[in-house]
């Protein structure tokens, strides 16, 4: 396992943790966005190009624009 690797996977946690305690929704997305982004990095550390676009394109691109929609539509603001 190369440190790079290990750094991501530590990073990732860390996102997973932080997304976990948040309790501004805004703020929570945003790193649930970078959470995914890491993971479409990972994907294609481990040879999987495909998964790691999916991942991106739909756990980054489309899931945060719905939550971010979402808010909006709901009236939800940044505390």
């Amino acid at each position: 396992m190369t440190p790079v690797f290990s750094a991501l996977l530590a990073l990732l946690i860390a996102c997973a943790v932080v997304v976990a305690c948040l309790k501004n929704i805004f703020q929570a997305v945003i790193v649930f966005a970078a959470y995914s982004l890491i993971m479409a990095v990972l994907w294609q550390l481990l040879g999987a190009p495909d998964v790691a676009i999916t991942e991106a394109a739909v756990g980054a691109g489309v899931t945060s624009l719905l939550f971010f929609g979402t808010i909006a539509k709901t009236g939800g603001r940044p505390q």
